[in-house]
């Protein structure tokens, strides 16, 4: 049986898509490095063949205009691709319904397989019926997470604070 799965898992030319929109400065962000980490694995259990990693570290969610994102996509339409897998759905992205077209509509006409590992979405399982639905919560988040960032600077400015970056830049002497 597992014989069976690893040959079939073979067939697949899987690509790697880790994203963050946070990027901590620090060259590759800790939380790539461990997305990269537990993507790498599940391939290897299950027999995966990894075509290529695509990491867009410090891009938001709510964008699909993301330099790594675009490289996957000439890959899929190079026929290169055809599977992608993400440690969640809100990896992939946080616009529900761009995330959606892509899911829904674009990977299935490209034969593309899809797989959201924490989420339990695989686009060969039937029962993926959530899905949708937890593309609605990530962009809530995301719009959640933008509301409240701006309400806290509207805030610390009101009361004059000024956050780090603000600090570095006075005591550096460089307002540009």
């Amino acid at each position: 049986m597992i014989r069976e799965r690893e040959k079939e898992g073979r067939q697949y030319k899987a690509a790697l898509y880790m994203r963050l929109s946070k990027d901590d400065g620090t060259g590759e962000s800790a939380s790539i490095n461990t997305q990269r980490s537990m993507l790498r694995s599940y391939a290897d259990r299950n027999g995966f063949f990894i075509y290529g990693e695509y990491a867009d570290d410090g891009y938001s969610g709510t964008t699909y205009d993301r330099p790594a994102w675009k490289r996957l996509l000439a890959d899929i339409e190079a026929e290169r691709v055809n599977l992608v897998i993400t440690r969640d759905l809100s990896r992939l992205g946080r616009d529900y319904i761009l995330t959606g077209q892509y899911t829904e509509i674009y990977f299935p006409a490209k034969g593309v397989r899809y797989i959201a590992v924490n989420d339990g979405y695989d686009s060969n399982n039937r029962g993926n019926d959530l899905a949708p639905f937890q593309n609605i919560v990530n962009e809530m988040y995301a719009r959640d997470t933008s509301k409240d960032s701006k309400r806290i600077k509207n805030q610390d400015g009101r009361r004059g604070i000024y956050r780090k970056l603000c600090s570095l830049r006075i005591s550096k002497g460089s307002w540009g």
